[in-house]
């Protein structure tokens, strides 16, 4: 990469909790002048989160699975809302094609197996930096089949979702708010007899078989605010 006073390492952060790679990547990255670790690697996803938003980083190296609460996807996303111009380079052991799809929404810009050797990381690393989007053939092609799969199963709910009629949507979306039916009644100035039956079918409808079913199918969905 380059800036206006000509060329420049590249600016880099590391988040993993696999310390013999991040020892390996480090050690070879303070030896190469092409590039710039801008703090010790970290196995803290929310750490690597804050470090990019005080340093704001050419990439970012980042696994997807630890051990607290927040994962790699999670931190991604909020490394890319600190520090937009940042590049998420995803490590990755998995090949779970919904992982993919919740990383590239999260705003992840390449993808690299762990079991790359260190050298081809940083080539990863360095073609990132310059904006290009790294991922295997087959992870792509994995990738695009379940993001057709998902838009199928999208355009299915949706067809479902809009057979509930207006007073349905009502209920659903009290339902929601963790509502019984007897506030639902007295909310809606309806019997609890009455609600107790737009509650059937709404289950009918949407082919599940209980409230909390529908409720999540909802909020999925799009067709429910929480």
């Amino acid at each position: 990469m380059t800036d206006e006073a000509g060329d420049r390492p590249i600016r880099l952060l590391i988040c993993d909790d696999h310390r013999i790679l991040t020892d390996a990547l480090a050690m070879v990255v303070s030896r190469d002048p092409g590039f710039e670790l801008l703090e010790p690697p970290t196995a803290d996803p929310e750490e690597a989160v804050a470090q990019a938003a005080r340093h704001q980083p050419d990439v970012v190296l980042m696994d997807i699975e630890f051990r607290g609460a927040m994962n790699g996807i999670e931190a991604s996303r909020r490394i890319k809302e600190a520090s937009p111009s940042t590049r998420v380079v995803i490590m990755t052991a998995h090949e779970d094609e919904r992982l993919l799809v919740a990383a590239v929404e999260a705003g992840a810009s390449a993808f690299l197996p762990k079991t790359e050797a260190v050298d081809q990381l940083l080539s990863a690393v360095r073609s990132a930096a310059e904006g290009e989007v790294l991922i295997d053939p087959a992870a792509l092609t994995r990738l695009l089949a379940e993001v057709a799969r998902e838009r199928e199963a999208r355009r299915d709910a949706d067809l479902l979702l809009r057979q509930l009629t207006e007073r349905e949507l009502e209920v659903l979306s009290l339902l929601a708010q963790g509502r019984r039916n007897e506030e639902i009644a007295g909310k809606l100035f309806i019997s609890p007899q009455t609600v107790q039956t737009h509650v059937r079918n709404i289950l009918s409808k949407l082919g599940v078989h209980s409230k909390l079913e529908a409720v999540v199918f909802a909020v999925r969905n799009g067709a429910v605010e929480v």
